[in-house]
Parts: structure tokens; sequence; C-alpha cells
């Protein structure tokens, strides 16, 4: 099999003199080039394929750019062209030859069909690779735009060292779309060749799993996961690069209740992350933003950078390594939340896709099943919205509070120490043990498990062909005062906990309402 990568230009020409860069006309941006893009693909083929693992040579790639037709812009494109050759309008005959020499000249649908129906390894998950990832090797095949965001870094970074004027990169991309991968592996090759980068985030959560699962054992790797308001004091450009990830949770300065008087500030939080690195690289979701006054976006960010005046890149991310690789189910979930701008009422998901969704009639059922993927070895947590209140544990261990008639359990710990069996509260997602409670909004963004377990509550209801949100059924205190949060931004900033809920399942996710009305109208919406 013969993967070809084909390219409608009629030109293109090196990026700054970085072969793996080219700017196209036309483009606002650098392209990757697409005997580098061939190449992850072809990689990921080789990975993932298990028929393929011994047989590495059974997949080959070329990039075929047919609309370049003078010999300047050829030459410029074989630059870049590595391991995999490039071949343009001016070199047909040349491919014809490649393919002939490495393609059988019989029909053979044996062949297809072996690739075709291979089993296929899982995916590489992020936090069981974390460590090898930052300090030993390279265990993340970036596709497409993701290595072409992980190429603008490093092309950055040589600028920079060369005097050149900043510029922000931002990395834009929905659920499973590969940012925290991108970040992980930037933040390990830099590391590993000596430059001076740190990770930051808005999440506990995510920051402490991250210094416990990538920097176990290691307080250098640890030191590398900072929060984003730890820049408050930082030397300008004092660092190589900053990879701000989940920056849609940026928040407007960096004070908080726990910020002495004398070090509070009206600067703005992304004026201090901008300014601590030579290289300030952001990647977020545009619709993750769950709390007020979470203020990450890609044109707030980008429009910053341009008013300080430094040159903004944007890269948007299209694949998706979540949702059983379905990027019809993240649209899905998209669509009937109201989130996409299609009628909610229409939406539904392809015949055959590989995501699997079930609704329940009960929250028994929902922790039935996943229990048993558990026991058949896959990775599980229950998330609800938050609906119910949320006590300081009991003498004897967590309240029961999230309760649905005889049915009753403990939210996620809130303590930084385990009580019983339950872990701390940044550690939910990851640690033994955490399957017990219920999680919330800020426990799972972030996390992924095989299987997603997600309590819509009484806070989002589907009543005439939408889902509906209902303010006084939440219970969260970031949403108490709506003199602060708008019943318009309730409604909104609600429907983006539910798709971040929804969206955290890498091959299913069980859905269960109280509410009949809405769990048959998801069934509905599902055929």
């Amino acid at each position: 099999m013969v993967l070809v990568e084909l390219k409608r230009w009629s030109e293109a020409w090196v990026f700054e003199d970085d072969p793996h860069l080219l700017t196209v006309p036309g483009v606002p941006h650098p392209r990757l080039h697409p005997s580098r893009q061939v190449a992850g693909y072809q990689d990921y083929l080789r990975s993932y394929l298990t028929r393929l693992h011994d047989h590495e040579s059974w997949v080959r790639a070329v990039a075929y750019v047919h609309g370049v037709m003078n010999e300047q812009s050829a030459t410029e494109l074989s630059r870049g062209a590595d391991e995999i050759p490039v071949f343009t309008g001016t070199s047909r005959q040349e491919l014809r030859a490649h393919l002939a020499e490495h393609l059988s000249p019989d029909w053979e649908s044996r062949a297809a069909s072996l690739l075709q129906e291979s089993p296929v390894a899982p995916s590489t998950k992020l936090m069981q690779v974390a460590a090898e990832e930052i300090r030993e090797r390279e265990r993340f095949t970036l596709l497409g735009n993701q290595q072409l965001a992980a190429d603008m870094i490093t092309h950055e970074i040589e600028r920079a060292e060369q005097g050149s004027s900043k510029r922000v990169i931002v990395v834009q991309g929905g659920p499973g779309s590969g940012k925290s991968a991108i970040a992980l592996s930037a933040l390990g090759d830099l590391a590993r060749d000596g430059r001076s980068v740190l990770h930051a985030t808005g999440s506990r959560s995510f920051t402490q799993t991250m210094r416990k699962v990538a920097g176990h054992r290691s307080r250098p790797t640890q030191s590398l996961f900072k929060y984003f308001n730890s820049f408050a004091q930082a030397e300008a450009d004092g660092i190589d690069v900053l990879i701000a990830d989940e920056a849609h949770r940026i928040r407007e300065t960096s004070n908080n209740r726990f910020t002495k008087a004398t070090n509070r500030t009206d600067r703005l939080q992304i004026d201090e992350l901008v300014s601590a690195a030579k290289v300030p690289v952001f990647l977020l979701d545009d619709k993750q933003v769950v709390r007020h006054g979470e203020l990450g976006s890609t044109t707030d960010i980008a429009n910053f950078a341009r008013m300080q005046g430094f040159e903004a890149t944007v890269i948007e991310l299209g694949e998706q390594f979540r949702c059983g690789g379905s990027a019809a189910y993240v649209e899905w979930v998209e669509q009937i939340l109201g989130l996409s701008g299609a009628d909610p009422a229409e939406a539904a998901l392809p015949v055959g896709d590989p995501f699997e969704v079930l609704v329940v009639d009960s929250p028994w059922e929902l922790e039935h099943l996943l229990k048993e993927k558990q026991a058949n070895g896959f990775t599980s947590r229950m998330t609800a919205g938050f609906c119910w209140p949320w006590s300081d544990p009991n003498s004897d261990g967590l309240a029961d509070d999230v309760v649905l008639g005889e049915w009753a359990r403990p939210w996620n710990n809130k303590s930084d120490r385990r009580i019983g069996t339950a872990p701390p509260s940044a550690l939910w997602a990851t640690e033994e043990g955490g399957f017990d409670q219920v999680g919330c909004i800020y426990t799972a963004q972030g996390f992924e498990f095989d299987w997603a377990g997600v309590i819509l509550g009484p806070d989002i209801l589907w009543r005439d062909g939408r889902f509906e949100t209902v303010r006084s059924a939440n219970k969260d205190p970031q949403f108490r005062s709506a003199s602060q949060v708008p019943d318009v931004r309730f409604d909104l900033l609600v429907r983006h906990v539910y798709k971040v809920l929804l969206t955290r399942g890498m091959i299913g996710t069980v859905i269960y309402s109280p509410d009949e009305q809405t769990r048959d109208a998801l069934r509905q919406l599902l055929t």
C-alpha cells in the first residue's frame, strides 16, 4: 500500500529557511511540508494496525503536489522531503515509476482486506506514557496540524535565538484533538534538548496529576509543571518556551483569595504568560470555558499578542483521537447541546459509528455497565452536572450527596488527602478508588477514560426540540450570583460543562438523566 498526500498548490516556498514549513500563496499561516504530513500517517498505521507490526514495508508513502509546474518551486519542496519522496507536476513520470516499483501490477483484494480487517492497537493513553514521553523518548505519533504545531515551536525557538521578534502560537482544537499530546511531546523534546521549558495549566487536578504521573520520583520533572498564576513575578523572556495547556482556563488576573495585598496587581494574566517566554504557546478549546472568570479564547489571545506588537500564528486541529476517533460523535454532542448552530432536533449519529453511546434508565444500570467494563480491563469514571450539594467529609467518610431515588453516591473527595478508599481531589480521575465517587466538571476536565458515565442533572432538560437549562437546579457556587453570571452566560457555561463531560470517553459513553422525556429524546437523537 502506498499512501499519497495530494496537494493542489501551484506554488510552495520554504518558510523562513525552515524546510519542514512552507509558505503557500493565499494561505495566511505556514503549512506543514506534505512529506512530513504523510510520514505521520505512515507511522500511525505502522503503530496501530497490528498486522503491520512485523511488516512495516507493506506501507509506504509519497507526497504529490501536482499543481507545481516550475522547477524552482519543485526544488524548494525537495528540501524538506527527508525520507518521504515528493513529486510535482514536473516529475509525473518519476512518480509513475515509483508506484510501479512498490505496487503489484495485479488486482489483489486480499492485501486490502488484510489491512482493512487488521486489529487496531489501543490509542496511546496520555497519562500512561507521560513520564516516558518527557524523560526518555517520543511516544506520541503526531499527525497533520499536530506536527505543524510541534514544528512551529521548534522553528520559533531558532528565530528567537537569532533575535527575531516574538511570535505567539495558538493551537485550537476540540476534545480529543491531541492538544495535550502536542504539549507533552514538545515538553519532552525541548527538555531533553536542554531548552528551558515549562508546562502550565489553570487546573489543579491536571497539574497535580502530571506532577505525580510524569514526574514520578523525579523532582526536576515535577518542577516543569506550573499553574497560570505562577508567572506574576516572572522575568520577561526568562525561559525559552512556555506551554499553556487548557488555555481556555486563563483568568483576567492572577489574583486569588490567597494573594497577599502587597502582591495584588491589575496586570492581565495573559500578559504575564506571553511575557514569561521567548516562545509562548497556548493550547485550548473555545467551547470548554466552564467557569465564570475564565477568559481564554483563540480570538482574545491572538488579538492581545497583536496589540503588543507580536505576530500570532493560529493552528486549527481537526484530528480526533478520543471518542473512538469519531468526529461525528463530538459534532453530535455539540449539535444536541445547541453549540454548533445546527438544529438540535435534527442531530443523529451515523450508522456504524465506531463510538458507542448508551442511554440507560437508572443510575444503577449506569454504574453496573461501567463496573462490567472495568472488570474487562477498561478504565471508567462516573461524572455528573453540579446539581447536588458538595458536603465536607463526615467523621466516617464522604457524604452521599448525589442522590437519585434510592441510589446515592458521594462526590469526589474535596480534600488534598485520601479519605478511606477515596483518592485526593486532584487525583480522582487517575488514582485507584476514584470510581466509587461521582466526579464533577472541575476534576474531570482534561482527563480521558475508556468509558465515561455521565449523569445529566435536572439543570438541563430536553423540551420542545432542544435542551433547556434550569438555573434553580444548579448548585455550583460559581453560578450563585445572577449579577456576576447573567442567565445568558449561565446557559452557555452549563452547555459547555456537559460538552466536556460527554467527551471524556475513548471507547464509549453511558448517559443517564432522571428526566424520562430527556432519556426518550436522547434515544431518538441516536438513531
